[in-house]
């Protein structure tokens, strides 16, 4: 049996996209239960959200997007899906109401509703550097926008 020492901090894990997608979306269940929300979660992978958010008087489509890996001092996600024969295609108001970005190092949620981001193909998250356009940050943490009584909340009926 090899010994247990207490020498430095481990090498991180690399694991492949799929298993990080499911250790976030079992993160973004835990978070958001923790936060007074309620979840569903769709059968299968066939839907373009992964979990359907309860808030009242409100269903939100959640689409989770994860990343651990750091480039140009920010970290990537990209809000699109693919279609066989068309390629890859942005999300729209059609297909969700919300991307929860989880930046996985730091454990940092980003909440965007739809209409913020589309129609990018790519964000760039920056939690932990100062950046001087940044734009995303003020939706960091950003479960307020979650809530119907909040005077930011967009409005947009299933």
């Amino acid at each position: 049996m090899k010994p247990l020492t207490t020498a430095g901090p481990r090498p991180p894990i690399h694991r492949n996209p799929k298993r990080t997608g499911e250790l976030s979306e079992a993160a973004f269940l835990l978070k958001a239960e923790t936060l007074g929300f309620h979840l569903a979660k769709p059968w299968g992978d066939s839907e373009r959200y992964d979990f359907i958010l309860d808030t009242g008087p409100r269903l939100w489509r959640v689409q989770l997007k994860c990343t651990e890996v750091m480039r140009a001092r920010g970290f990537d996600v990209q809000p699109i899906y693919s279609i066989y024969g068309q390629g890859k295609v942005v999300y729209t108001p059609d297909d969700i109401d919300l991307l929860a970005a989880h930046i996985v190092p730091l454990d940092v949620w980003y909440i965007l509703p739809i209409e913020a981001f589309t129609p990018n193909k790519s964000l760039r998250f920056y939690p932990s550097n100062h950046c001087k356009r940044a734009r995303w940050e003020r939706y960091r943490e950003a479960w307020h926008l979650l809530d119907p009584c909040a005077a930011d909340t967009p409005v947009r009926r299933l």
